[in-house]
């Protein structure tokens, strides 16, 4: 199939917000998305912006059955590791049902991967649901390592209340 990666822009925030819908409801989670396109082209599109994104586009023709032209993307910000350096996390990739097994996934995944090497990033990190078995699958047979499995680290958040008191723990200036 015919489609192309490309940087997203502002304009490309109401389909970035439609696909992350999308996404929490094929993730069970819908009730847990709170931003809209308005948060999005805020935290992505400002001076120093929080996140980058990469968006997949079809001709106008390949979507006879959609109305979309922006059919995936790939969201993602750096971070850093204090034993190797310089990483990239992907925080969400998706590629509309209708238009997967495309080879559009792998190109948007391939994509962060270059972008976070031009920056010289020696590792691209990443969380999939346990019960995701499609996606590990995916990131399995283009190299990635469960590390949960092989070396015991899990994922951990602190949200809401749990922040703000943490938060409010903080010593005084």
């Amino acid at each position: 199939m015919d489609f192309r990666v490309r940087a997203a822009t502002k304009e490309d925030c109401k389909d970035i917000s439609r696909m992350i819908m999308e996404l929490a409801v094929y993730e069970k989670m819908p009730d847990q998305v709170e931003i809209s396109h308005k948060e999005l082209e805020r935290d992505g599109f400002c001076q120093n912006p929080f996140f980058e994104c990469l968006v997949a586009e079809v001709p106008e023709d390949a979507t006879r059955t959609e109305r979309f032209t922006v059919v995936g993307y790939a969201l993602y910000f750096y971070t850093y590791s204090t034993w190797r350096g310089r990483a990239v996390y992907l925080e969400d990739l998706y590629v509309m049902p209708a238009f997967r097994g495309k080879g559009i996934g792998k190109g948007l995944l391939c994509k962060v991967a270059e972008v976070g090497r031009k920056k010289e990033c020696v590792r691209l990190q990443l969380s999939v649901l346990d019960w995701n078995t499609p996606s590990r699958d995916f990131y399995a047979a283009k190299g990635a390592q469960d590390l949960t499995a092989s070396e015991g680290w899990h994922f951990i958040r602190f949200d809401g209340q749990n922040l703000d008191k943490l938060a409010n723990e903080a010593p005084k200036d």
